[in-house]
């Protein structure tokens, strides 16, 4: 879901709050200084809220960039960047009238990404994203944590990558092993966390075209049925073990996605989706914030531009 905000006096104003689907990852979009971490929470709790994978922040770009993309975990943490999630920030501010379609340049906590949008029409869309360099780490000892953590032999190889965020890419061995189980513990192995990807098959095709199926735990989040970065962060990886070519269809529980491992950069593409139009009072909201926060903890200060009655209108 996405909250879009192009004005800069965006205190009072309205904002659009719109669903985007790419591949079963789900986001929403907010306004910088009204949305903090306890609405995050919020919004994305599957029972009360909307149910999603995080909340991403859209602005009108600076600086030469079209767009600013400012990402939450699910959790309410930040992250860098989100593969899935920019392609859903430009379908989402191309619908509202705040890019247009072709190449549209975004700035995230990543870096600049430079994503080429077509719009297909009723609801339906197409994303490239240039994700920059997929930047190699040191293969990780499989007798060692954080691979040691899995059970004997069902991790072949390791490595960490950094795609503008951190993961750890494993490759599966014998036997099997719940990723659910493991993988908060290999996220926090890494500073500041990671994200975490099993390859669990490979496969090289007579095209010369290949393709992987992997799972995916996320920082902050948990398993994931889609993950942008991950995708390509596993395709990097296993390019370089030899596992695959350049061109790979990365395929997990929500769908495909292709991935160009190039000299210089990584490329993602993939469909979006429109999936809705909502209605958000942020009276009721903070009702929420209240129900779900911890019994004894204190309530933020939002300052000016909070939650004082808001209603976020849908287009």
């Amino acid at each position: 879901m996405v909250l879009l905000d192009g004005r800069d006096d965006s205190v009072g104003s309205d904002r659009v709050l719109r669903g985007d689907e790419m591949l079963g990852t789900d986001g929403v979009l907010g306004a910088d200084g009204v949305l903090g971490p306890d609405e995050v929470r919020a919004l994305c709790d599957r029972h009360r809220g909307f149910g999603a994978d995080g909340l991403i922040v859209g602005r009108t770009g600076r600086g030469g960039a079209d767009l600013e993309m400012i990402l939450s975990n699910a959790d309410g943490s930040l992250a860098e960047i989100s593969g899935n999630g920019i392609r859903c920030l430009v379908q989402a501010a191309e619908g509202a009238g705040m890019v247009g379609a072709g190449a549209v340049s975004v700035d995230t906590g990543g870096g600049r990404r430079m994503v080429d949008f077509r719009d297909l029409g009723d609801g339906l869309g197409l994303a490239e994203v240039d994700m920059g360099p997929a930047r190699l780490g040191d293969e990780l000892p499989l007798d060692r944590e954080p691979v040691s953590l899995t059970p004997p032999l069902t991790v072949r190889r390791a490595r960490t990558v950094e795609v503008g965020n951190p993961h750890v890419v494993l490759l599966a061995g014998d036997g099997t092993f719940d990723l659910e189980m493991v993988g908060p513990q290999i996220e926090r192995s890494r500073p500041g966390g990671a994200n975490v990807e099993l390859v669990r098959s490979f496969e090289r095709r007579q095209d010369g075209s290949s393709a992987l199926e992997i799972e995916v735990w996320e920082r902050g989040v948990g398993i994931t049925s889609s993950c942008g970065t991950g995708a390509c962060a596993a395709a990097a990886a296993s390019f370089e073990w030899g596992l695959v070519s350049h061109q790979v269809e990365v395929r997990t529980s929500g769908g495909s996605l292709r991935v160009r491992v190039g000299e210089a950069s990584v490329t993602l593409s993939g469909p979006t989706r429109l999936v809705g139009e909502v209605v958000v009072d942020l009276t009721l909201l903070r009702g929420l914030v209240s129900e779900l926060r911890p019994r004894g903890a204190v309530d933020q200060d939002h300052g000016a531009g909070g939650l004082g009655g808001e209603v976020v209108k849908a287009l």
